[in-house]
């Protein structure tokens, strides 16, 4: 009887220790987020020991926000909106990296857009002001070739609508991200003229949280950064496989209608998209730098406070990546 009731005190024990602890992720519905919808899909933050709540947002600013007030314990997205709610006095901090800029520029066939100094006086479809597709946009692409925001219409819209623009022609060319990139060479007639990852590689997504979520939960953070390591592996590694799990979250269908290729297996469409990104966990010198950059084109366009140097390094917390030997 002792032996027994030794054996039920051990499993209670056990099975107190390994309690899932509750961990809410917050995401916005892009290729850039593919290692969080993954790491939840794929059960690897119930592996890490997290009873993880992945919560949709549809844009980085609503996403932060809820970081700033305490909904959120992480989130993945643009380290620009960080950099922003930090100049107002918010405590936050980027733990980890996800995902390196990929934005295409797409035109429509016959456009006569055959380079980003054609888009002037033209309509393009982006994203919203503010955001860091905007701000790399602005500050990067038209300004290498020599363009102002002034010389052409930008329509700040969803991905989709700028989808949807472009097939109907009521935009000359988009400024997109994966998978509305490959959705939309697809569906439109258009081509690639430019992708800005290939010229001006950037972090564009991180990890955030706040610093009271680090002070006081810092191992469930790690175990969550764990999990979407795991997740980056499989997107690298095997992007077939690990396009089964989030298809879902953008193409409905089990197929895509095409222009020239008739109907396409939509996991197809998603492993092509997956294999177009560099996600990488690792946040590295040369990233740190892309920053420091994009932090000075901030002050440039008014986003953040001109005068001296924005404190990048005051917002990272790289002690994850450190004990991980990353």
């Amino acid at each position: 009887m002792k032996r027994w009731i030794a054996i039920a005190l051990l499993a209670m024990v056990a099975g107190h220790s390994f309690a899932a602890e509750d961990f809410r992720v917050g995401y916005v519905r892009v290729m850039d987020d593919a290692q969080a919808m993954l790491a939840y899909e794929a059960g690897l933050y119930k592996k890490h020991g997290l009873n993880a709540e992945l919560i949709e947002f549809s844009s980085g600013t609503d996403l932060i926000k809820a970081i700033v007030g305490g909904q959120l314990d992480i989130g993945v997205l643009g380290f620009s909106n960080a950099f922003t709610w930090v100049s107002r006095g918010a405590d936050l901090k980027i733990v980890g990296g996800a995902q390196r800029g990929y934005h295409s520029l797409l035109a429509r066939k016959g456009s006569g857009i055959e380079e980003v100094a054609d888009l002037k006086g033209r309509n393009l479809a982006s994203q919203k002001q503010g955001s860091t597709a905007d701000i790399v946009l602005k500050g990067v692409m038209l300004a290498e070739a020599g363009l102002v925001p002034e010389d052409l219409n930008i329509m700040g819209v969803a991905p989709a609508v700028a989808v949807q623009s472009l097939v109907g022609g009521r935009v000359d060319a988009a400024f997109l991200f994966e998978p509305y990139d490959r959705i939309a060479q697809l569906v439109a007639p258009v081509e690639q003229i430019y992708e800005i990852g290939e010229v001006w590689p950037f972090p564009c997504m991180v990890v955030i949280t706040s610093a009271e979520t680090l002070g006081k939960r810092k191992e469930a953070l790690w175990s969550a950064l764990d999990a979407q390591r795991e997740a980056i592996s499989m997107l690298e590694e095997n992007p077939e496989k690990a396009a089964t799990y989030i298809t879902d979250y953008f193409i409905k269908e089990d197929t895509l209608d095409t222009l020239e290729q008739g109907k396409v297996p939509a996991e197809q469409v998603i492993q092509q998209a997956i294999a177009t990104q560099d996600f990488s966990a690792k946040l590295t010198e040369a990233d740190i730098d892309r920053m420091e950059e994009l932090a000075g084109i901030m002050q440039k366009q008014g986003i953040l406070p001109a005068g001296g140097d924005f404190d990048v390094d005051g917002i990272l917390d790289l002690s994850w990546q450190k004990a991980r030997d990353l």
